[in-house]
């Protein structure tokens, strides 16, 4: 083989192997999903993860130290492409109401579409999903802004931070578990806001205005997930 057919293959090859390794994590990725979600975060074993994605234990240690690292990636990883498409739409809007709400109300969507991974969200709990992570962070800046502005009766960020993750994830396990209007959600934000000093009619409006279209997730892990058409809000 000459130099120059020697410097043509090892390109190829070192991208043939790159993609081999992002499968390979991928797939470990999508699995932990349906075991975390089954099991929570704390009961999974690694032989648990290697069964589901079918793979050699030793492989799992050339991605993943442990079991809370794969959960830490999951978390992550995951959670963290679902903020990059939503917050895109969230900035589109100035005022920190419809921001939050918007926010909120695409993310529980994109957690009911995808209803695995919803569940996941739900059994792990926001310690793993939350703190720290860009979902805090956005709803964090989005808050601090409205009180800042003296739209939000808040007094500090973390109270109503904390009431609207709550909100979140109990609405999610609400939709995904028990017989519940496809306006759960919108009710849910309806009520915080009018608590953070929006009258009845704005909060209504607000928690209720038409959604933007954002799609499908645009991700290899998301596109191997079941997806299912959430409940529509409608008009109240």
């Amino acid at each position: 083989m000459t130099e120059k057919s020697a410097n043509t293959v090892r390109p190829h090859q070192q991208r043939v192997g790159q993609e081999r390794r992002e499968r390979t994590r991928a797939l470990l990725i999508r699995s932990a999903i349906d075991v975390f979600a089954r099991r929570g975060p704390d009961a999974p074993v690694i032989d648990d993860f290697i069964a589901a994605a079918g793979l050699a234990r030793g492989t799992f240690y050339n991605y993943f130290r442990t079991t809370h690292e794969l959960l830490e990636a999951v978390t992550g990883e995951l959670s963290d492409e679902v903020l990059g498409v939503v917050d895109l739409e969230v900035l589109k809007y100035e005022d920190p109401a419809v921001r939050v709400c918007v926010g909120t109300r695409l993310y529980a969507q994109f957690a009911l579409t995808y209803p695995v991974w919803g569940t996941f969200l739900t059994r792990i709990g926001s310690a793993h999903a939350v703190r720290g992570k860009l979902l805090d962070v956005y709803l964090g800046r989005d808050l601090a802004l409205g009180i800042a502005g003296g739209r939000f009766a808040a007094g500090t960020a973390l109270p109503a931070r904390d009431i609207i993750l709550g909100s979140i994830f109990f609405g999610i396990e609400t939709l995904l578990t028990e017989a519940s209007s496809g306006q759960h959600v919108e009710r849910m934000l309806q009520i915080v806001l009018q608590g953070m000093g929006l009258s009845a009619q704005e909060a209504h409006t607000i928690a209720y205005m038409p959604l933007p279209d954002v799609g499908a997730m645009p991700s290899s892990i998301f596109s191997t997930l079941k997806q299912v058409a959430p409940p529509a809000a409608r008009a109240s």
